[in-house]
């Protein structure tokens, strides 16, 4: 059996003070980056990793797991080690919730999966009325009650997005909003229909680790950190009408922006 290239990997550091799982792991990591695996490419097997470094099978195998943890590979049982495809959404936060989307009839989520070549579907779809958190409702500008609309978002049958939305129920209650399937455009579109043409959206994004309930929901592998945004529309009269909640893979998303210079 050939060995491994040592363009690909180097070798140990018998002077350094870094554990020798962790120098293995940093030389992985280094050939990814520098594209010696691509994406979707199998890493060597711990035999072979074993033979090149000369080390124990549970150091080689203690090295993938740092791997893991940092969402970079992924184990297939019975298969081998492999790099993890790179995010397959863009999205565009300038233009997502353009107006033109609306009146095609599309959601942001088609734009961002056709833009993708994705298959989307959306799943797990449960509609109620239900009282507001405090955040919730302080966002919303008090309301008692509120319809909640919870989905799933998958791309090619992948879970890559979970979201709720929060409405006023005096805007949604008896509308296409509180139906299954709200029609084209989605309940954006819905809204103006009813009146509140949007005028503005604010979103707060930070990344964390999931809940044990996110990972089982979007199927997360170990290592892999959420993205969780809350995004707040506001009409033309400056009444906030709709507040999202979402949380999405973070492998499965790129954020892009364009903020202007002046």
């Amino acid at each position: 059996m050939p060995g491994i290239p040592s363009s690909t990997l180097g070798a140990l550091d018998p002077t350094s003070d870094r554990a020798v799982f962790r120098q293995i792991a940093d030389q992985l990591r280094d050939a990814i980056d520098r594209g010696k695996f691509a994406e979707g490419d199998k890493l060597p097997s711990e035999t072979e990793l074993v033979d090149h470094y000369g080390v124990s099978r549970m150091t080689v195998r203690n090295s993938l797991s740092v791997l893991q943890g940092e969402g970079l590979v992924v184990s297939e049982h019975g298969k081998g080690v492999f790099v993890r495809p790179r995010p397959p959404v863009r999205r565009l936060a300038s233009d997502r919730f353009a107006r033109r989307h609306r009146e095609q009839g599309r959601s942001a989520f088609i734009v961002e999966a056709d833009a993708a070549g994705s298959h989307p579907s959306v799943d797990s779809l449960e509609i109620k009325e239900e009282r507001p958190t405090h955040d919730i409702a302080a966002r919303l500008g008090g309301p008692r009650k509120v319809l909640a609309r919870r989905r799933r978002y998958l791309l090619d049958g992948r879970p890559v997005e979970f979201a709720t939305s929060y409405l006023p129920l005096d805007l949604a209650r008896g509308t296409p909003i509180a139906e299954p399937n709200p029609g084209p455009g989605g309940i954006y579109a819905r809204l103006e229909e009813l009146g509140h043409r949007l005028d503005h959206f604010e979103e707060e994004i930070r990344a964390r680790m999931p809940a044990p309930g996110e990972v089982k929901t979007l199927h997360l592998a170990a290592g892999v950190p959420v993205i969780h945004l809350v995004r707040t529309a506001f009409d033309t009269e400056g009444r906030a009408v709709e507040v999202c909640d979402t949380v999405m893979a973070a492998d499965a998303y790129v954020l892009s922006y364009q903020l202007p210079a002046t």
